[in-house]
């Protein structure tokens, strides 16, 4: 099944004023279709019926994916369908996560297979990768739900399952309009929570769940999205795509090549925060996203928090990126790859793996390849130099009793985190090999070199750096 082109109207018209993808812009609306959908959960539903919030939610997931997809919306539904499948007749087991796997990576990369063009794709194949992750974590949840409490560690113990769901649930589970067509990733447990009324306070007297007061902190997260929204279309107006292929950028030196380069990665950063942004605005006005109380009493609404926005702003290390962007995708690589491949005997093979899995789960374009190579890459050397310098006396001396030290690493590192995520980021946005390798030959491929170098000049450069922490070793034997 094709996507069957939509015939020109308003928001093929707006799309062509702002300068935007139709399919993106529609994707947008679509997103935003969650605010009154959320309000209309509200104000009729809210721990109500189970099963009619289950059917609403259905509905309404459907219908906002049938307006982006057509008819290729029944793909997802033939994910769901097969997936209860798979888990009624070999129950949650070991086996049936293996199955469920392999069943949904497989449909997930044939639709790559037959869909991808050289150019980023909105197509079917975006909410179906957001469905692969949830039934595959369903699969493992389940499975864990057999196990006995003390094999499982906090997290796997907060969203194990220990009764099948049944389709209609998992299908509302997996309709969810607030997080069917880009996430953010949230489990079955914390689903069923929310339609039971069990992600609020209660009335003390009745008993009822009480509507929460959520709405203006989703409307405010929405609206912080929309600053960045704002600040990706007036970026690319002055460091597009394209304007890295152009001769005027070609014929900047190298410094002012990489400052661009970094400008441009954090402008399309931006263009993934925003919309992860608006869509936990969404979650957050459904009340979905409650995590208890603070320390002050007040309700936490960052249950699905897929970035945080002050250490995503102040990162001054690549960890830091990974550690507030794409949240929950991380956490759900963490929890059901990285973890699950101790018996590996090796983090840095559990690490190759989960980077191949991410690479392949977002699809055959080879830049996706070299970006999770980059990625292991800088976060090799960051892992392998940050304990010598954390135990350098030399360093900790100087960082401590001198503030232009300490300014001078501050300017350094974000200079070098700025500069290396737009170069990482580089094959990710452009994709193919052609395009991203002009671009990397124009910057002499300096950030490989430094990388690939570095494994080589580590001995030389911790014993550089780590005399004085030796020296001090040495006395005190």
């Amino acid at each position: 099944m094709d996507n069957v082109a939509h015939s020109p109207g308003g928001l093929a018209r707006l799309s062509t004023l702002v300068g935007a993808p139709e399919a993106a812009l529609r994707l947008l609306v679509s997103i935003l279709l969650g605010f009154p959908v959320a309000l209309l959960h509200r104000y009729t539903l809210y721990g109500k019926d189970p099963i009619r919030q289950h059917v609403f939610f259905i509905a309404c997931g459907l219908s906002i994916g049938y307006w982006n997809y057509d008819c290729n919306i029944l793909h997802s539904s033939t994910a769901v369908c097969a997936t209860y499948l798979i888990l009624t007749v070999l129950g949650s087991t070991g086996l049936s996560v293996i199955v469920t796997f392999l069943f949904n990576m497989t449909y997930l990369l044939y639709g790559y297979y037959t869909t991808s063009t050289q150019d980023y794709d909105i197509k079917w194949t975006m909410p179906q990768c957001v469905l692969t992750l949830r039934l595959i974590g369903l699969a493992f949840n389940l499975w864990d739900g057999q196990k006995r409490d003390e094999k499982l560690s906090d997290s796997q113990r907060r969203v194990a399952l220990k009764e099948r769901p049944s389709l209609l649930e998992i299908a509302a589970y997996a309709y969810f309009p607030g997080a069917f067509l880009i996430g953010p990733q949230f489990s079955m447990r914390r689903y069923l929570d929310y339609v039971n009324g069990q992600l609020t306070e209660r009335d003390p007297q009745t008993g009822a769940a009480k509507l929460p007061d959520c709405v203006s902190a989703g409307l405010l997260r929405a609206f912080i999205g929309f600053i960045c929204v704002a600040v990706f279309q007036i970026g690319t107006l002055y460091v597009s795509d394209q304007y890295l292929f152009e001769e005027s950028f070609q014929n900047l030196n190298l410094i002012k090549k990489c400052l661009l380069i970094g400008l441009w990665g954090r402008i399309n950063l931006y263009k993934y925060v925003s919309v992860w942004l608006i869509t936990e605005g969404v979650c957050i006005t459904f009340g979905l996203t409650h995590n208890g109380k603070d320390q002050d009493g007040n309700v936490r609404w960052d249950g699905c928090a897929n970035v945080k926005l002050r250490r995503f702003e102040t990162a001054t290390q690549f960890n830091h990126y990974i550690l507030s962007f794409n949240i929950n995708t991380n956490h759900w690589c963490a929890e059901y790859i990285y973890k699950r491949l101790r018996f590996l005997g090796s983090k840095m093979y559990s690490q190759i793996c989960t980077l191949l899995f991410l690479a392949l789960w977002h699809g055959f374009h080879s830049g996706y390849y070299h970006c999770f190579f980059m990625e292991f890459l800088v976060m090799y050397f960051e892992r392998d130099i940050g304990p010598v310098l954390k135990n350098s006396e030399k360093v900790q001396t100087l960082l401590k009793t001198r503030w232009e030290a300490r300014l001078l690493s501050w300017i350094f590192l974000k200079f070098y985190t700025f500069v290396f995520m737009g170069y990482s980021l580089m094959s990710f946005v452009l994709l193919s090999f052609p395009r991203y390798n002009q671009v990397y030959a124009s910057l002499y491929y300096c950030g490989h070199v430094i990388f690939l170098l570095y494994p080589l000049l580590a001995p030389f450069i911790k014993r550089l750096i780590g005399q004085g922490h030796e020296r001090q070793r040495s006395h005190q034997e």
